[in-house]
C-alpha cells in the first residue's frame, strides 16, 4: 500500500469525526422529534376511538340521554342542523382516526419494522396470537377476536336491558292490555331498530380491502372479512327482530297494510324499510355458509344489491338517523371508487408455467417496489408540501410483502368474476414483476388453465402466442411483515397453501443475502400434499441461487406429507419439466398504484379531498337548494345525503385519483425505457426453472417425506419444544379449516401446557375464506 494511501486511511475517520458526531446528534433529535409525533398521534387516535365506542354504551342511559339533548341544543343551530350534529358525533370520530392514520403511517412506514427488529423482547404471549376458540362455528379465534365478541355481546345486551327497563318505566297505566302489547311491541321494535343501526356503522370498515384503518392495526382484509361476517349475522338478525316485532304489533292492531306500505314526509318510512329488510334477508340466506361454500356466484351476485340495500335503508331512516352509520360507508365508498380506478387498467403476462400437477404460475408485470420512502419529519407540514414533493419523486410505490395477496381478473372468462391468489414471490425476487401460483379445482380456474393450454393436444403444448387479458387489484394484505420478527418460525401448508411459504422463504433468503433486517434463523416447513406430483411446487424457487451457502445462515428442515399415497412413486426423483409461455406484452402494462395500501401521500390526499368535498356539497346543498325551497321530507333528504357521498368522492376524490394516475403515467414513462430490465428479470427466471434439478438435489438433505400418512402436531411441536427452548415461536397457517383447527388446538395445548424452560408459540392464520 503507499504511503498516500496509509495517509489517508488513516486521517479519513479523523477528518469525518467531527461531522459523524454531528450527524448522530441530529440523527438523535430526529428519531426522537419522530417518536413524539408518532406517540402524539397514536395517544389522540386511541383517545377519540375509545369516546366513540363509549358513546354507544353511554347514550341509551338517562345520563346519556341528556349529553345527547344537550349535544342536540348546542349543535342544532349549526350550519347543517340535525344532520350536521349526528354527523359530528356518529361519523366524525372514524374519519378523524383516518386522517391521523395517514400521517402516522408515512411517519411509520420507514423505522417501525428496522426497530421492531432490533428491539430484544423476551418470550410473552399476545392476545392476538393465542388462540382460545378453535372447534366452534367461528372457527380459530384468538383471545383477542373473543374480547371483541364479547363486548359486542355485552353492548347488545346491555342496550337491550336499559331500553326495557325504559320501555316499561314509561309504559302508561291506562291502556287496555292489547295496547300494552303494541306500546311495547314497538318501541321494543324501534329500539332493536337502533341497536341494529349501530352494529351497522362497524359492518362496512373490515370490507375495505385498503382501508387506512386495517392498515393502522396491522391486520389485513383477509382475516377482517370475517369480522365483516360476524357482524352482519348480528347486524341482520337485530334488523329482523326489528321488523318482525312491528309487523307482529301491526297485525294485532289491523294495519299490517297500510302500515307497511306507509311512506310519509315528516319521520321514518315504512315501505323503503320493508323493501331494504327484504333485500338484506336475501343477502343474508345467501352468504349463510352451506350456500356460499356450494353457490358462489349465487352469493356474490345477491351481495351486489348491498347498493339497493343501504339507499333504501336511508329512505328509511332519513337523513337525521343516517349519519349514525355513514362514517364506515363514507370508508367504505373511498375505497370502492379507487378499486374500481385500479383495476380499469389491463397487466401485461410477462410469462406463464404450467407445472404437472397442475398449478399455473403467472408472471405479473408491475412498477418497481420501493424498499424506502420519502420521509417527512414534521408531520405539520404534510398538508403543504406534500403535492410538491411527490410531484418531484421519481419512485412509484406498490409497497406488499411475502404475505399479500391480489385479486386477479381474466376478461376472457368473466368481467364480472375476482378470485384472490396468495403471492408467491417475494418483494426481492425481481424489481418488476410479481408471481402467483393457481391451483386448478374450480370452473375458474380450469377454464384459465383451458385457456392457456391447447386442449386437443396430447402433450398440453402452450399456443405460441396466448391470448390473455388480466387485470389486478392490490396487493392488499398486512402492512408490516410479521414473519420477519419471529427468529423462529413454524410454516405448515396444505396443498397450495405451500404458495405465501414460498415467498416468505424467499424473502428470507434475499435478506440474508443482503444483510436486510431479519431475525428468522430456525424455520420448520410442514408441508401435507394428497399427491406426490405436487411435490415440484417446493422446487420453483432456487434457494441456493437466491442465497448460495445458505444453509450456513439458516437452519432450515422441511417435512412433507403425501397422504394419498402409501409409497413413493416408480418415477420419484425423476424431473417434470413445465410448461412455458411468453406471451406477447402490449406496451409494458403493469399493474396500477392506484391502491389504498400503495403511495401512503397521495392516499391521504385522497381521503382528505373527498371529505372536504363532502362537506362542501353538503354545505352548497343546504345553502341553495334545502332552505330556500324548504325541502322537509326525511326520505329525499337521506338520499340526498347518500348522493353527497357518492358526489364527493367521485368528483373530488376523483381530481385527486387523476392527478395520481398522471403523476403514475408520467413515471411509467421514464421506466418505458427500462423494457430490457423485464426481458432482463424473464431470462433470469427461465434460469431459475432451469436450475430446479440442482436445487431439488441440495434441499434433499434438509427434506423428509412421509407416505400415506398425516403430520402428527402434538410430536412435532413436542419435539421443537425441546429443542428450541424459550423463545418466541411464530406459527404460519395456510391450508383448508380443518388444518387449522388441529394446529390451532395444538398451539393452545402446548401454551396451556407450557414449562418454563419450553417456548411460546404464536398462532397466525394466512387462509382466505369468504
Amino acid at each position: 500500500m503507499a504511503v498516500d494511501d496509509i495517509l489517508h486511511t488513516s486521517q479519513h475517520p479523523l477528518l469525518h469525526s467531527n461531522g459523524a458526531h454531528a450527524n448522530n446528534n441530529n440523527n438523535k433529535k430526529n428519531i426522537n422529534s419522530v417518536s413524539l409525533a408518532k406517540w402524539v398521534l397514536k395517544f389522540t387516535m386511541w383517545i377519540v376511538f375509545l369516546a366513540w365506542i363509549a358513546l354507544f354504551f353511554v347514550i341509551p342511559t338517562d345520563f346519556g340521554s341528556e349529553l345527547y339533548a344537550d349535544w342536540l341544543d348546542a349543535t342544532s343551530g349549526s350550519l347543517f342542523g340535525y344532520t350536521g350534529s349526528l354527523l359530528l358525533l356518529y361519523s366524525a370520530p372514524i374519519i378523524i382516526i383516518a386522517f391521523l392514520a395517514v400521517p402516522y403511517l408515512l411517519i411509520c412506514e420507514e423505522d417501525q419494522l428496522q426497530l421492531q427488529l432490533q428491539e430484544k423482547k423476551t418470550p410473552r404471549f399476545r392476545l392476538w396470537t393465542f388462540p382460545v376458540l378453535v372447534d366452534g362455528p367461528l372457527g380459530v379465534v384468538s383471545a383477542a377476536e373473543l374480547i371483541g365478541i364479547i363486548l359486542f355481546i355485552v353492548f347488545v345486551i346491555w342496550d337491550v336491558y336499559v331500553y326495557t327497563a325504559v320501555i316499561l318505566g314509561t309504559l302508561p297505566d291506562y291502556l287496555i292490555p292489547v295496547e300494552k302489547c303494541c306500546f311495547i311491541l314497538n318501541n321494543l321494535g324501534l329500539r332493536l331498530g337502533s341497536i341494529g343501526l349501530d352494529c351497522f356503522a362497524f359492518l362496512f370498515l373490515p370490507v375495505a380491502r385498503g382501508s387506512v384503518l386495517l392498515r393502522l392495526i396491522n391486520i389485513p382484509f383477509e382475516q377482517a372479512i370475517r369480522y365483516h361476517v360476524w357482524l352482519g349475522h348480528l347486524t341482520m338478525l337485530l334488523f329482523t327482530l326489528h321488523g318482525l316485532l312491528y309487523l307482529i304489533s301491526w297485525t294485532i292492531e289491523g294495519n299490517l297494510l297500510k302500515n307497511t306500505l306507509m311512506w310519509v314526509d315528516l319521520g321514518v318510512g315504512h315501505f323503503p324499510g320493508v323493501i331494504s329488510l327484504a333485500i338484506g334477508l336475501l343477502m343474508w340466506m345467501t352468504s349463510l355458509y352451506p350456500v356460499r361454500k356450494k353457490k358462489f356466484e349465487l352469493f356474490f351476485y345477491t351481495h351486489q344489491l348491498y347498493v339497493i340495500f343501504v339507499v333504501f335503508l336511508a329512505l328509511h331512516v332519513g337523513h337525521f338517523i343516517f349519519g349514525v352509520s355513514a362514517g364506515g360507508i363514507f370508508l367504505f365508498i373511498l375505497d370502492r371508487f379507487l378499486r374500481i380506478c385500479q383495476s380499469r387498467k389491463t397487466v401485461d403476462i410477462i410469462s406463464i408455467k404450467c407445472l404437472p400437477c397442475g398449478t399455473v404460475e403467472l408472471m405479473l408485470s408491475k412498477p418497481p417496489s420501493n424498499t424506502s420512502s420519502p420521509q417527512i419529519c414534521s408531520f405539520l407540514v404534510f398538508f403543504v408540501v406534500t403535492i410538491a414533493v411527490t410531484f418531484f419523486l421519481d419512485n412509484v410505490d406498490l409497497r406488499y410483502n411475502a404475505l399479500s395477496f391480489i385479486f386477479l381478473q381474466i376478461r376472457e372468462l368473466s368481467w364480472l368474476q375476482w378470485h384472490p391468489f396468495s403471492v408467491s414471490s417475494s418483494p426481492l425476487d425481481g424489481k418488476y414483476h410479481l408471481s402467483v401460483l393457481i391451483k386448478v379445482i374450480g370452473e375458474w380456474t380450469e377454464n384459465l388453465r383451458g385457456n392457456i393450454l391447447n386442449s386437443s393436444g396430447a402433450d398440453l403444448h402452450l399456443w405460441p402466442q396466448t391470448k390473455i387479458t388480466a387485470s389486478v387489484e392490490g396487493p392488499y394484505g398486512h402492512e408490516l411483515p410479521y414473519y420477519l420478527m419471529y427468529e423462529n418460525l413454524i410454516l405448515v401448508a396444505g396443498g397450495i397453501g405451500i404458495s405465501p411459504f414460498l415467498a416468505i422463504l424467499s424473502d428470507i433468503l434475499h435478506r440474508t443475502r443482503e444483510g436486510k433486517p431479519c431475525l428468522p434463523r430456525n424455520i420448520l416447513i410442514v408441508w401435507a400434499v394428497k399427491r406426490s406430483n405436487e411435490l415440484p411446487l417446493l422446487s420453483t424457487n432456487d434457494m441456493e441461487l437466491i442465497c448460495p451457502f445458505f444453509s450456513n445462515k439458516l437452519n432450515l428442515e422441511i417435512h412433507i406429507f403425501v397422504t394419498r399415497e402409501s409409497q413413493p412413486p416408480l418415477e420419484e426423483g425423476q424431473v417434470h419439466e413445465a410448461t412455458n409461455s411468453s406471451p406477447p406484452m402490449s406496451n409494458c402494462c403493469s399493474m396500477s398504484v392506484l391502491v389504498g395500501t400503495g403511495n401512503n401521500i397521495w392516499f391521504g390526499l385522497y381521503i382528505i379531498s373527498s371529505t372536504l368535498g363532502f362537506v362542501i356539497l353538503l354545505f352548497l346543498l343546504d345553502i341553495f337548494y334545502i332552505n330556500p325551497y324548504e325541502i322537509s321530507s326525511w326520505s329525499y333528504k337521506g338520499l340526498l345525503l347518500v348522493i353527497c357521498m357518492l358526489a364527493s368522492v367521485f368528483i373530488f376524490g376523483g381530481v385527486m385519483v387523476g392527478l395520481w394516475h398522471f403523476w403514475e403515467r408520467r413515471n411509467a414513462a421514464r421506466e418505458a425505457c427500462k423494457d430490457d430490465r423485464i426481458i432482463l428479470e424473464k431470462m433470469q427466471h427461465n434460469e431459475i426453472v432451469a436450475h430446479n434439478d440442482s436445487c431439488q438435489q441440495k434441499l434433499a438433505s434438509s427434506i423428509s417425506t412421509y407416505y400415506g400418512s398425516r403430520p402428527d402436531f402434538k410430536d412435532i411441536f413436542g419435539d421443537i419444544s425441546e429443542k428450541w427452548g424459550c423463545v418466541d415461536v411464530g406459527v404460519i397457517v395456510c391450508g383448508p379449516p380443518s388444518l387449522q383447527t388441529s394446529v390451532a388446538k395444538e398451539t393452545r395445548s402446548q401454551n396451556i401446557r407450557r414449562q418454563r424452560h419450553h417456548p411460546i408459540f404464536h398462532f397466525n392464520s394466512h387462509s382466505f375464506d369468504v
